[in-house]
């Protein structure tokens, strides 16, 4: 397995990004014209676009399942970083910093941590900078 680092953490899931997503877009332009023929022709109006909203149903469902395990992942992650900070300095995490800025850190070793979330709130880094700022780069291979 390759080394993560700032520019290979990202996660794409092949079938979900490659496969699913093209074909739900593929299905829904499929039905979107289907539904406009049986309106210009007049028939079977119904059904065409009951295919069309279940297809937008479905992919509503496919972009909030992926959504809602995001959320929870980031809660997990906040509430890790939380306790690595309390651990390290027997205080919470500023309240200051953002859940960006909190996600970006959870990359930090140990070594440059509570230093970097003393910066991430002083200077208001952004994610991306505190991802380019760490040296140290603590990799996270079991995301969603």
């Amino acid at each position: 397995m390759q080394t993560q680092d700032v520019k290979n953490h990202t996660r794409i899931v092949p079938l979900f990004h490659f496969v699913a997503l093209p074909l739900l877009v593929f299905v829904c332009v499929a039905a979107l014209i289907n539904c406009i023929q049986a309106i210009v022709a007049g028939d079977n109006f119904l059904n065409t676009f009951l295919i069309l909203i279940l297809t937008i149903a479905v992919i509503l469902i496919a972009f909030f399942a992926r959504i809602f395990a995001l959320k929870a992942q980031d809660r997990a992650i906040k509430n890790e970083v939380n306790f690595r900070h309390y651990i390290a300095t027997g205080k919470p995490l500023d309240y200051n910093l953002r859940y960006s800025q909190i996600i970006a850190l959870r990359f930090a070793g140990d070594d440059e941590f509570v230093l970097l979330c003393k910066r991430a709130v002083e200077e208001k880094l952004s994610a991306k900078i505190i991802k380019q700022q760490i040296t140290n780069w603590k990799a996270d291979n079991h995301r969603v």
